[in-house]
């Protein structure tokens, strides 16, 4: 998962950077609004971490922008516990706000509940409720899958697994970003070896040829994403 980190302290940013990459994150970082609004241009982004205060100008102006071109989720990082400034963030759009200073965890906690947040909230804003990826058709709402036509019984865990991947193509998950979101929505345990079982259960119940596959790649050295080259 790509994510725009726009602060303009360059040693609080490179922190910051270093924390999420250990995570699995990738990280673009820009110091000032314009940075930022080229790297929104730029597209791939899938979260906004945000300071308020920036030397061209504040970070409202990069909030307005990631949510009028994708409503991308956006987390402002503020040193300004006035509640005014908090208030005026949420009320354009923003999901969460953290103030410095603060734990890398309680950080990636925030990120964690955001995109589940988004997840949902994408799922219930499409009005076909389905997601296609060649013969393969996901219809969230009823939690089936299907291919050329015909009904694949998955397990609850491979489900889960696929639509994660889904309401993401050519996104790269790290193994450890799958496991988090695995166990953050069902509550079950899931270790290192059992995401490999189940990768290779839904390949063989989706991919044309599982020992060569197109849905569901592995980017070595990174994870899996659906879809992309």
């Amino acid at each position: 998962m790509k994510v725009l980190l726009v602060e303009d302290d360059a040693m609080i940013a490179s922190g910051l950077a270093y924390a999420l990459e250990q995570e699995g994150y990738e990280v673009t970082a820009a110091g000032s609004v314009s940075e930022a609004l080229a790297a929104l241009r730029q597209g791939g982004v899938s979260l906004v971490l945000l300071d308020v205060g920036l030397p061209d100008g504040d970070g409202y102006a990069v909030c307005r922008a990631a949510k009028q071109e994708r409503d991308l989720p956006v987390i402002f990082l503020t040193a300004v516990e006035d509640e005014g400034n908090v208030v005026k963030g949420l009320d354009m759009g923003a999901d969460d706000y953290i103030t410095k200073p603060f734990r890398i965890r309680e950080l990636l906690s925030r990120i964690r509940s955001v995109m589940r947040r988004c997840e949902g909230r994408t799922e219930r804003d499409d009005p076909a409720g389905e997601l296609r990826f060649g013969a393969i058709r996901i219809f969230p709402r009823e939690a089936k899958v299907w291919k050329d036509g015909r009904d694949v019984p998955l397990t609850g865990m491979e489900y889960r697994l696929l639509l994660r991947l889904a309401r993401h193509p050519g996104q790269v998950f790290s193994r450890n970003q799958l496991l988090e979101g695995i166990w953050d929505v069902s509550g079950d345990f899931v270790n290192d070896n059992t995401l490999t079982v189940y990768i290779k259960r839904l390949r063989e119940k989706l991919e044309d040829d599982p020992a060569h596959p197109e849905l569901i790649r592995t980017v070595r050295g990174l994870g899996y994403c659906l879809g992309g080259k």
